[in-house]
């Protein structure tokens, strides 16, 4: 599991542990086990299991469905795993994603950015459309 005290590690309701970043930057300690990566193109193979979202910087992602699937993935595998999730800079796609995680796990969609933004990064999700998607996300089948 992560440690708590780590940068970028954000603790849900449930006690699962997530660790958000920025690729642009190196991990502060650890590999993880599971990868959720948000970029507009494929990364390179990190050597860890992965899966990734065809997310452009400052967008939404391309396939919500996709997305909400990867998010649930990120959310189970989060039990026993040590899941990270990143994008470029670590601060929209990431949190949009780890708000969206945080509704899986019992945050109301209302509360999810905010939650985000007092437990992982103050910035997080950037963009007026990456919040109404926040908001909007539990209405999802």
């Amino acid at each position: 599991m992560w440690n708590t005290e780590d940068e970028g590690v954000l603790r849900l309701p449930s006690g699962r542990l997530i660790r958000g970043r920025g690729l642009r930057r190196s991990p502060a300690t650890g590999d993880p086990q599971f990868g959720l990566y948000l970029l507009g193109s494929a990364p390179p193979d990190p050597g860890w299991p992965y899966t990734w979202l065809r997310w452009p910087d400052f967008r939404l992602p391309a396939d919500k469905e996709a997305a909400a699937a990867a998010f649930a993935e990120a959310l189970r595998r989060a039990g026993d795993e040590r899941v990270e999730v990143a994008c470029g800079g670590g601060r929209g796609r990431t949190g949009t994603a780890l708000a969206c995680i945080a509704i899986l796990d019992g945050v109301p969609a209302g509360e999810a950015v905010a939650y985000v933004r007092r437990h992982y990064h103050r910035h997080a999700v950037e963009t007026p459309w990456q919040k109404r998607y926040v908001a909007r996300f539990s209405s999802r089948p």
